[in-house]
């Protein structure tokens, strides 16, 4: 099977997540964490009640923009 990874740096480590199962593992390389996560996603595919993601899902990762500080402020709120 295959399952797409994010990885991002948080202090000193790499985290790695997998978003079709929303599961994550660290390592102190990239090579590292993604090592871990294929463990933990094999070890959780192991379990007769794991659930597998939709066949046809594949995730979107992409950026989004937000302006500077406080343009999400006020959100919700009207006549600040």
């Amino acid at each position: 099977m295959r399952f797409s990874a994010v990885v991002t740096k948080e202090g000193g480590l790499y985290v790695a997540l997998c978003p079709e199962l929303d599961i994550a593992s660290q390592g102190a390389s990239v090579e590292d964490a993604l090592s871990a996560l294929r463990e933990a996603i094999s070890l959780y595919l192991e379990d007769e009640d794991a659930r597998l993601p939709d066949p046809g899902f594949t995730p979107l990762v992409t950026f989004v923009e937000v302006g500077g500080s406080g343009s999400a402020r006020g959100l919700g709120a009207h006549g600040s």
